[in-house]
């Protein structure tokens, strides 16, 4: 069966570096035979607010409301706005979600966001009681593509910005690993509007000729669940590496190893 592959994509320029980003996504995987999606956020004018008009029906406290507890037990009931049951019916079908967008404040864009807020409620995406271990999304793959508007240099272990993977650990491990994607490595398009329009051509060239095999890719490795206390969730001492560190988020001030 073709594989079915969603973009989420966050930028209001047609002719911004990400739409030819995302254009080499629709026209390189769908040459494969797979059926691609484009959830466009400002083109759908996407609320980025998570508020009580989310939630269809009576909610169970309104003086008290709480977003965690009313979209969950609106999901639940079948009661979640239009806009939100339509792009998790997107997510539930897709094998493979690409994240499109230019980083903003060392993150993704305020529209971005509010689709991670009401999209991933909880029930659906997550569970509190379980983190990181929801079946939902164990066999989907995910993955951030994204433009900076900083040249690499400034985001390495000695730049000013720090290390890049420091800075996406909260997206890639708070967001989609708590999710259970299995994470894809990162596509950085490292400041586009700085760059010669050669060098521009050369980074989308580079991104087709990954695209070409991307649904082969392993994806990032993160520590085993079964490796963390149940109680206190900190490493059980039997797992703290003297030579690695286990991860950016969990690296006991050692090197990491790689793919992680």
């Amino acid at each position: 069966m073709a594989k079915k592959v969603l973009i989420v994509y966050a930028h209001q320029s047609s002719g911004s570096f990400d739409t030819a980003a995302k254009d080499a996504v629709v026209d390189i995987l769908t040459a494969q035979g797979c059926r691609v999606e484009v959830s466009d956020l400002y083109a759908m004018a996407f609320k980025a607010a998570a508020t009580a008009k989310d939630v269809k029906g009576n909610l169970k406290s309104a003086e008290n409301f709480c977003y965690l507890d009313e979209s969950k037990l609106s999901w639940e009931q079948g009661n979640l706005s239009d806009e939100i049951t339509k792009e998790q019916s997107k997510l539930a079908e897709a094998d493979l979600v690409i994240f499109q967008f230019p980083m903003y404040w060392f993150s993704v864009p305020g529209i971005l966001k509010g689709w991670f807020d009401r999209v991933l409620t909880n029930g659906f995406a997550f569970s509190q009681e379980k983190p990181y271990i929801l079946q939902t999304f164990k066999d989907k793959k995910a993955m951030l593509s994204f433009t900076t508007g900083s040249p690499e240099s400034m985001f390495c272990t000695i730049g000013i910005n720090g290390d890049i993977n420091v800075t996406l650990w909260p997206l890639q491990n708070g967001i989609l690993h708590y999710c259970g994607f299995q994470v894809l490595p990162p596509e950085v398009f490292w400041a586009p509007a700085l760059t010669a329009a050669a060098d521009r051509k050369k980074m989308l060239a580079r991104w087709r000729t990954r695209l070409q095999d991307l649904l082969e890719e392993e994806p990032l490795s993160f520590t085993p669940l079964d490796r963390f206390d149940k109680e206190t969730f900190q490493l059980k001492d039997e797992h703290i590496s003297e030579e690695f560190g286990l991860s950016v988020g969990i690296h006991l001030s050692n090197p990491l190893p790689s793919q992680s």
